[in-house]
């Protein structure tokens, strides 16, 4: 597989909505320990409407359907997350642009750009206990096995792996960033609930990828 179609893409974003939802307890336990105990359910509520969203009025590009998700992200979820997965969408639509299929290195740059959203949204940085922790990874990794000849799936599986490791990296960071920030040492040997579901995000895609 060279490059990802319009068919693919939406099939990572219903495998994001059917992941979150499987996982809604897990990420609100994790939030209720350093943050509001709502990341899971304000996520599954979110991927819901963005799945309706997207059945309701199909899109014709990636632009379109990333545009689509971000803006239902905005609307619909509370909290920081909403905002910060809003930019991530929205940001990478733009980057993908009026296209049906995005090979490697395009759908690399457009990751690219969702990640450096977040970070300039949310105002935090590597280590700051939070979902950069996975998200960025997981882009460096997607760049560098393209630019190592890497095809898309085999990107798409190096970037999942680096947001999980990620993921797990967040455990014994001290947060310096949103409501886990206020425990100071305390926030310290517990998973980052953002985190966590951005390890989801880049795993759902690299099945989505695969399944192709």
């Amino acid at each position: 597989m060279t490059a990802a179609n319009l068919e693919t893409l939406t099939a990572w974003i219903s495998g994001f909505r059917d992941q979150i939802v499987q996982h809604q307890a897990e990420l609100t336990e994790l939030d209720s320990v350093i943050g509001d105990a709502d990341h899971g359910s304000n996520m599954a509520r979110g991927m819901e409407a963005v799945v309706a969203a997207v059945k309701a009025t199909p899109p014709t590009d990636a632009a379109a359907l990333f545009k689509t998700v971000g803006m239902t992200l905005v609307s619909t979820v509370g909290g920081a997350s909403g905002p910060l997965y809003g930019t991530f969408f929205l940001r990478l639509g733009g980057a993908a642009g009026a296209t049906s299929d995005l090979d490697a290195a395009t759908l690399g740059a457009a990751l690219r750009a969702g990640a450096e959203g977040v970070r300039t949204r949310g105002k935090a940085e590597p280590g700051d206990k939070t979902m950069l922790d996975a998200m960025l990874p997981a882009v460096d990794a997607w760049e560098t096995a393209v630019a190592a000849g890497s095809d898309l799936a085999a990107a798409a599986s190096a970037a999942a792996d680096a947001a999980e490791a990620g993921r797990d990296a967040t455990i014994p960071l001290v947060a310096r960033k949103g409501r886990a920030s206020y425990l100071g040492e305390r926030s310290a040997d517990h998973q980052d609930p953002g985190a966590t579901s951005t390890a989801l995000l880049f795993m759902t895609l690299r099945d989505a990828v695969t399944a192709a």
